[in-house]
């Protein structure tokens, strides 16, 4: 999916609408240390059979995340895009 690299947008921090930058958001490195990853590294452990929490199947899409900045006090808020999936999100010019 191309979207533009500049669109109109409301800025809750001026409570007005400008022309906000868009960036794509990107999940940022997960801790191998904190107690959810450690639990589940656990739970993936061991013999055979069907092991919980083992995905066999490779999800198709999800639903992107843009953030935009506004221009004039150089805030960023983050925009969920659409209702539905899609593999790829592009920036054009």
């Amino acid at each position: 999916m191309k979207f533009p690299k500049e669109i109109n947008a409301y800025c809750p921090f001026c409570k007005a609408h400008t022309v906000h930058k868009v960036k794509l958001a990107s999940k940022g490195r997960a801790s191998s240390l904190s107690a959810g990853n450690v639990r589940h590294k656990r739970r993936l452990s061991g013999h055979g059979s069907k092991r919980k929490g083992e995905k066999s199947v490779k999800k198709q899409g999800k639903r992107n995340k843009i953030v935009l900045q506004c221009p004039k006090c150089s805030k960023k808020h983050e925009r969920v895009i659409g209702t539905r999936t899609t593999k790829k999100l592009e920036l054009k010019s």
